[in-house]
């Protein structure tokens, strides 16, 4: 049946668009109904790929893929930028993604959360950092590392096999004596003794070689370098290089081999359902397996070969580290392009290949095999989290299913320092990118109900940039915290706009055996029945926000404890406070100071620092 041109979908407006529509290179920006761009794609003949996307739903073909339905049925009208090159329509697509944002383009999340390694090479003497934000500042970056304990874990094997300082540079530059690490022999003590720097350097060299993955070209280097020691008859340095060697040993052996011939390339791979998709990347440095990536999407509607050239060009323009080699799965037509891009970031040749037969190809099927896998796993956790969301729907007798939920929590210790938090949760999992804190400002600390009226205010009372609402807003506390939230939500006009919950501690002196959720209107607790996880998910919420408020609450009361602290002592001032709290920062790291360290920060002088260590050991409390 052939689709009506009605105002919802203006079928004939769009093919006479279409008809004008120039046959060179560009991008086209579909929208929808209220004139949101859903979509941005580039095509080498801008007619002809829109035709593909309409003529046959207009024709009424029986057959569409689900891309074209889906898309299709949402826009009502597009626009064309025409380019001269498929080159700037690549470039123009990919600005465009990231500056609309669309719905159902491959958006690739930020990668701030992942830690990374930073070796900053323009130091004589060169440290390892982790970082969750890369820079384009000379230094190199590792990673980033599938998780903290994974970077953790190879600092603490690069600290052990290799003298690397270890402290930071504050430390470093006003260190008066070697710490205990050069003690123990696992540091030179650049901050304090004079050493070689092409020693250094050497060392630097050799770290870099593990973190690239080369630890079999680096267990040779140390192996030809012991041999000659030994030659010389120098045992004790050919010792060290042989414990050496086996700690490197150690750790190849959790290294899994997959190649021959030693090339670095990563392994792209897509599995999808007809609500989610999934892409692995796996990581392979020198012929070894070093690690596995997955990002999932949801709400994507682009073909395999969209998703992976729309991963490629938004990933590797921030990844620290191209391999040479790109192995993908399917055929890609603007492939030469993105070689052309990624030689030109890496300064390289860098090729895009789709593997047929040998150990490549056995690479993309175990690329394949994950991204399913981890798909399967993905799909059944969600379905899961969306039992869970339709059974706490059911028990609230909500009219839509709470997808996403807020809770509101406050804190502060003897009136002071009064904040708050407000968690979100959507689709029964933390969105901590959605998290806000907030410092009271107005309400007396001592006041919970102001204090939760103020937050509620700040939260909702910005018009249409307080959106998106949750399905649910929840706060912790009782019937009197629930009546607050209910009475400033309808003073501002967004009663019934959501569902709100109280929830409130059990009381053991009572005989209560569980936590209680509050509606409005209602004067019991809500029957959460025998469903237990019903009210673990809004425990694990509220507990959630606890958190969140309490280390916010710290954070404020630190810094506010560190000034008063120093405030008391005689002749400090603001400006040596700030000099002393940004060399140091801590009253800890003070009071740990020698009278040297003290009296070399800017600013200060030896009389001062005399006055600050005394004053500062005196502080029990500290």
């Amino acid at each position: 049946m052939t689709p009506k041109s009605d105002n919802s979908h203006p079928a004939s407006d769009i093919q006479k668009k279409i008809s004008r529509t120039s046959a060179g290179p560009g991008v086209y920006v579909m929208k929808d109904g209220r004139g949101n761009i859903i979509y941005v794609g580039k095509a080498r003949n801008l007619k002809k790929r829109l035709n593909s996307y309409f003529t046959r739903f207009y024709s009424g073909a029986q057959q569409l893929d689900i891309k074209t339905e889906v898309l299709v049925k949402k826009i009502t009208d597009f626009d064309t930028i025409l380019t001269h090159t498929e080159k700037e329509a690549l470039i123009l697509e990919s600005n465009l993604i990231k500056r609309h944002k669309p719905r159902y383009n491959v958006i690739l999340r930020d990668d701030k959360r992942y830690p990374s390694l930073r070796l900053d090479i323009n130091n004589l003497y060169p440290i390892l950092t982790i970082v969750r934000k890369l820079e384009k500042d000379g230094t190199l970056y590792f990673g980033p590392f599938t998780s903290a304990a994974a970077v953790h874990q190879t600092l603490k094997v690069i600290h052990k096999t290799f003298k690397l300082r270890k402290c930071k540079t504050k430390v470093f530059q006003n260190r008066s004596r070697p710490c205990l690490n050069h003690q123990i022999g696992a540091c030179l003590a650049p901050c304090c003794l004079s050493v070689d720097q092409d020693r250094y350097q050497e060392i630097v060299k050799e770290v870099v070689l593990f973190l690239k993955g080369r630890t079999p070209e680096l267990i040779k280097k140390i192996k030809k370098a012991m041999m000659a020691a030994a030659a010389t008859q120098d045992f004790e340095k050919a010792a060290v290089l042989r414990d050496k060697i086996f700690a490197l040993e150690k750790t190849l052996e959790k290294q899994v081999a997959v190649t021959t011939d030693f090339i670095d390339r990563d392994v792209l791979a897509v599995a999808r359902t007809a609500e989610s998709s999934l892409i692995t990347l796996l990581f392979i440095r020198g012929g070894f397996l070093l690690g596995t990536r997955y990002f999932n999407f949801s709400e994507t509607i682009s073909t395999q070969a969209e998703m992976i050239g729309t991963f490629i060009r938004q990933y590797y323009e921030t990844t620290p580290f191209i391999p040479k080699e790109v192995l993908i799965p399917t055929i890609l037509e603007d492939a030469p392009l993105l070689e052309e891009v990624l030689s030109h970031i890496k300064g390289q040749k860098v090729r895009i290949l789709r593997p047929q037969k040998g150990e490549k190809f056995r690479l993309v099927k175990l690329a394949i095999q994950n991204a399913e896998d981890s798909l399967k796993e993905l799909v059944a956790s969600e379905a899961v989290d969306k039992d869970l969301l339709a059974r706490l729907q059911k028990r609230l007798k909500m009219k839509k299913l709470p997808q996403r939920i807020e809770c509101v929590d406050n804190s502060n210790i003897a009136g002071k320092e009064a904040v708050a938090a407000v968690v979100v949760f959507e689709k029964a999992q933390p969105a901590k990118s959605a998290y806000r804190r907030y410092r009271i400002k107005t309400a007396a600390a001592r006041d919970d109900y102001a204090c939760l009226e103020e937050v509620i205010k700040r939260r909702f009372g910005k018009g249409k940039k307080s959106k998106p609402y949750p399905d649910i807003l929840m706060v912790d506390g009782g019937k009197g915290q629930l009546n607050i939230a209910v009475a400033v939500l309808k003073e501002m006009g967004l009663d019934g706009n959501f569902q709100i919950l109280s929830i409130a501690k059990k009381d053991e002196e009572k005989g209560e055996t569980q936590d209680k959720i509050y509606k409005p209107g209602q004067v019991n607790p809500v029957n959460m029945g025998r469903e237990g996880d019903l009210l673990l998910l809004l425990q694990r919420i509220r507990d959630e926000a606890h958190r969140f408020a309490i280390s916010f609450h710290r954070r404020r009361r630190s810094m506010t404890f560190m000034r008063s602290a120093l405030d008391t002592i005689p002749g400090i001032g603001q400006k040596r406070k700030k000099a002393l709290l940004k060399h140091f920062g801590s009253i800890k790291k003070i009071r740990a100071a020698t009278l040297e360290e003290l009296s070399a920060v800017p600013g200060m002088n030896r009389s001062v620092a005399e006055n600050v260590l005394s004053r500062i050991s005196d502080e029990e409390s500290i």
